[in-house]
């Protein structure tokens, strides 16, 4: 099994590269020019899109072949302050900038929108407000010029009392959205309402990949082992990801102590980590990983050392290792 690592969004190696720097609402507002204001905002946001390529750059070095982006590269898009402004057009050339480099490169990148953009919600302003938000990042991925193997991932959402109806509710208003949108999302289980096996039983009505964490598997499940879902899980990629070559992609953290078991340690706790991949990789040609580390690209780094000498692994570049089966 061919196994690509990467991380989310900051680097903690390099430095004064923020891809997520912005304006509070409330500066916002108190700023007389509304047009200087915006221009800023702007400005800012060319900031955030010129540290990401340079943190593109930072990867390629290294060999890292994945990457998320920042879902805050333009400042305050869609607050109820801003609703006549579109800067997506004047930004396109960045964009550009950013959508040819990762293609150049091989790189597989993708979005993480926030924990507010939920289809599983009763609220009609709420589904509004989240499928504007999808579109807004489906745009970017498209001003990138970035064909659908780059995703936007969400979770199912809040139950609000009835966790089935949720569930039956996220199908039908994720069937309502616009197909050049349902073809950008995956879904990913979480840690404190919709299990593993829930959301892959959603993805498969759905028709759409699943991105299994197995740290929110860990700490919400039924009883069942990971790898029992896992022939299942791979099956929503190969039929429905759109591209038949195309790795699953999983995402790997530990717990940061055993009493706080739901947040992200610094580093990857490795034994449970090859546990798993050990008991996917006859099945398994290919893994893509996105480490949901706090320290980011340096566990990254600190994870392929310690692959160095495990036995059964064989290094291939700085971010890539083959597991024997």
């Amino acid at each position: 099994m061919i196994v690509r690592l990467g991380y989310v969004a900051m680097s903690t190696v390099v430095k004064n590269a923020s891809p997520s720097k912005t304006m509070t609402a409330t500066a916002f507002a108190k700023l007389e020019d509304r047009e200087a204001a915006i221009r800023k905002l702007e400005r800012i946001a060319g900031e955030n899109l010129q540290n990401t390529l340079r943190l593109l750059r930072h990867n390629r070095a290294h060999d890292i072949h994945l990457y998320r982006f920042s879902s805050r590269l333009i400042p305050l898009i869609g607050h109820e302050l801003l609703q006549d402004w579109d800067p997506i057009p004047a930004l396109t050339p960045q964009f550009a900038e950013i959508g040819d480099y990762a293609k150049q490169h091989g790189m597989r990148v993708s979005f993480h929108p926030d924990h507010y953009t939920v289809l599983s919600t009763p609220r009609a302003e709420v589904l509004a407000s989240s499928a504007a938000d999808l579109d807004r990042h489906v745009r970017m991925l498209e001003a990138m010029g970035l064909d659908e193997t780059a995703k936007c991932n969400i979770h199912v959402g809040g139950i609000y009392g009835n966790k089935e109806a949720a569930g039956r509710r996220f199908i039908r208003q994720f069937g309502d959205l616009p197909e050049r949108i349902r073809r950008r999302i995956t879904l990913e289980n979480d840690d404190k309402t919709f299990t593993a096996a829930e959301t892959l039983a959603i993805c498969e009505e759905a028709r759409t990949p699943m991105v299994l964490d197995i740290h929110h598997h860990e700490v919400n499940n039924n009883g069942e082992p990971a790898h029992e879902l896992w022939p299942r899980i791979l099956k929503t990629w190969e039929i429905f990801a759109g591209f038949p070559d195309l790795p699953p992609k999983i995402h790997v953290s530990s717990p940061k102590n055993e009493k706080d078991v739901r947040s992200h340690a610094d580093y990857i706790d490795v034994p449970p980590f090859l546990a798993f991949l050990r008991s996917i990789a006859g099945i398994t040609p290919k893994l893509d990983i996105m480490i949901e580390a706090k320290m980011k690209d340096e566990a990254l780094f600190a994870l392929m050392k310690e692959m160095e000498s495990e036995p059964g692994v064989r290094i291939l570049d700085q971010a890539t290792f083959e597991l024997a089966t």
